[in-house]
């Protein structure tokens, strides 16, 4: 995965072979607004301990600061998305009714795949309002392991949560 930080917070996690990711760093911190510094700080390492705890089956929350780079419209949607529950899902239909606009369901789908935050900002836990699964920047197939993998943990879970 790619991780990226600012001062502020996480600003960018998103799958290493996903084709929207620009290797380019200096495009990438272009886009974001920032410069481009080869080291990790503090919120990059933290992120990484949490992450790696995630996967190990250890954590369901993480705690490290977010650093949300989008619209105010964006940032709604994407403030919505860490409400859901790990290990369930809604639907997309339901996400635009929690975001206030019903009929904004094809606007807070756009936002959803403008998330640039995956896993931490679980754009994966939204489905279609028929069940299938249904766009993800990093793959259905990603989609798909990351929703089994967290529905086994909430079974096998009388889980710590750690904050």
């Amino acid at each position: 995965m790619l991780i990226c930080s600012t001062g502020k917070g996480i600003c960018l996690l998103e799958f290493a072979n996903d084709v929207s990711i620009d290797r380019n760093a200096e495009a990438l911190a272009s886009k974001i607004g920032a410069d481009v510094l080869n080291h990790e700080n503090g919120i990059i390492k933290q992120a990484k301990l949490q992450l790696q705890e995630y996967f190990a089956g250890k954590r369901n929350e993480f705690s490290f600061e977010l650093n949300m780079i989008g619209t105010a419209f964006q940032k709604k949607v994407w403030s919505s998305l860490l409400k859901i529950p790990f290990g369930t899902t809604t639907t997309y239909l339901k996400q635009s009714r929690v975001v206030g606009d019903e009929k904004a369901i094809r606007a807070v789908a756009s936002a959803n795949g403008k998330n640039k935050i995956a896993i931490v900002i679980p754009c994966h836990r939204i489905i279609g309002s028929n069940g299938e699964l249904t766009g993800y920047a990093g793959g259905i197939d990603k989609k798909k392991w990351l929703l089994e993998f967290e529905r086994e943990q909430n079974m096998n879970s009388e889980q710590l949560k750690i904050y």
